[in-house]
């Protein structure tokens, strides 16, 4: 009896243990099917949003063909009077010289090879209404009448943060989203505007006063900042824009922009609503304080309500994208890896500079800032932010943004100056040598 007994409580255990196993598994497997169903949910949402983002920031304007069409006329000095506006127009070639891109995917083929073939005529501005027309104009869009006249015109985020890889032609190519468009002389096309009374009823200034600004700012700069506090010019009369800063390598970075004013989606509410001049909300009382930003207290842009809304409900998914977007690979041959290899190692070491730009996001994890003193510099651009200090710059793809010097204003002209820079500030003492090795690291990042 005892053997029975024993053996049906071992038959009875294992019963039990069978049935919590299996109680397990099936639990698990149920947890499993759930977490793929959602997986698939996430990887869903991610495609839509990425597809949706990439749309958003090559192709929306926002609204703000209500500003650069309507209000300035723009449009019409890019036609000519000739295509139904006003004044000689802007060719191709003019556009190209200014810094604009084409958007060779854009173009059909037949187009292409008469391109080519020196068959179109870059000097017609109906030229340049021909390639807007097929939207290969990077970051601007042309809205035309049934008469094919155009009557307006929008920007997009690409305007300033796409450029081109030059494969058909210089400044014809496919797009680089993301990248500082640093050949762009925004003063110089703005300057074109029929009507440039918006900005001298803001800044309670003159036409040709606003154009002299205009043309101070020269290739790849622009002042964010000249709509809220009217600083036209730094006090020692030098122009007062930054450098255009790329839209790439962002995914773990804090603050945007060189002053840090906020985020990557912060800077684009403030940019579509504030600077493009789309039709959006943008938010920040900070802009309020008419000590620090008299134009902007004024005009109530910290306080931004455009209706229709057509900015907000894009900001996700156009984060979303530009999050995606990878700092570039620097081209084979473009720095020495040899030496590249010795300046990581100087880098991470004796020249202190990972202890701001920590590898791999290369800048701070976390609240991103340095005061003027810190950073060895004049604190005239930080006075600007309501930060009143700079932001460690992300070095990866430091290379894609070379053209018109290093930091927010382009002082140094080249990385050795860069270097120089610190290594006396901080007193490393780096020999010729070591400079030369931590250029080349910088320029394989």
């Amino acid at each position: 009896m005892k053997r029975s007994l024993a053996f049906l409580f071992v038959i009875a255990s294992l019963v039990i243990g069978y049935g919590i196993e299996t109680s397990r598994d099936a639990a698990a497997q149920s947890q499993k099917t759930q977490s793929s169903g959602f997986d698939e949910v996430i990887s869903k949402h991610a495609r839509e949003m990425m597809e949706n983002g990439k749309h958003i920031f090559r192709y929306d304007t926002f609204g703000s063909e209500a500003f650069w069409g309507d209000a300035l006329q723009l449009h019409k000095a890019i036609a000519g009077e000739k295509n139904g506006g006003l004044g000689v127009g802007v060719s191709p070639k003019t556009a190209l010289a200014v810094g604009l891109k084409v958007d060779s995917d854009a173009l059909p083929e037949a187009l292409k090879v008469q391109l080519k073939a020196g068959k179109v005529n870059l000097d017609d501005p109906a030229t340049t209404l021909a390639l807007l027309k097929l939207n290969a104009v990077v970051g601007v869009t042309g809205f035309f009448e049934k008469n094919g006249n155009l009557r307006s015109l929008g920007l997009q985020c690409a305007f300033c943060h796409s450029s081109v890889d030059d494969s058909f032609a210089p400044g014809i190519g496919k797009r680089l989203d993301g990248w500082a468009n640093r050949d762009l002389n925004v003063g110089a096309i703005v300057s074109l505007s029929p009507n440039l009374k918006p900005f001298t009823d803001l800044l309670g200034v003159d036409a040709a006063t606003v154009k002299k600004v205009l043309a101070s700012w020269g290739p790849g700069c622009f002042d964010a900042e000249l709509d809220k506090d009217g600083k036209a010019l730094r006090p020692d009369g030098k122009r007062a824009c930054t450098l255009i800063p790329p839209a790439l390598g962002l995914a773990g970075v804090n603050l945007h922009t060189w002053t840090g004013f906020g985020s990557v989606p912060y800077w684009n509410a403030y940019v579509a609503a504030t600077e493009m001049h789309g039709s959006g909300t943008f938010y920040d009382a900070r802009l309020s304080n008419p000590e620090q930003y008299p134009v902007a207290a004024k005009s109530g842009s910290g306080k931004t309500r455009g209706v229709p809304d057509l900015v907000t409900s894009k900001l996700a998914a156009l984060h979303f994208y530009q999050l995606a977007i990878p700092a570039p690979q620097p081209p084979n041959g473009s720095f020495d890896k040899a030496a590249a290899a010795r300046g990581k190692e100087i880098f991470n070491g004796n020249g202190k500079c990972s202890a701001c730009h920590v590898p791999p996001i290369f800048t701070e994890p976390g609240n991103n800032l340095h005061s003027p003193s810190e950073v060895g510099v004049d604190s005239f651009q930080a006075d600007r932010s309501p930060t009143h200090m700079y932001r460690t710059a992300p070095l990866a793809g430091l290379w894609s943004h070379a053209k018109g010097g290093f930091y927010h204003d382009g002082r140094f002209a080249t990385l050795l100056e860069v270097v120089e820079h610190y290594n006396g500030l901080h007193h490393l003492g780096l020999s010729e040598s070591d400079k030369a090795a931590l250029v080349e690291y910088l320029k394989s990042l």
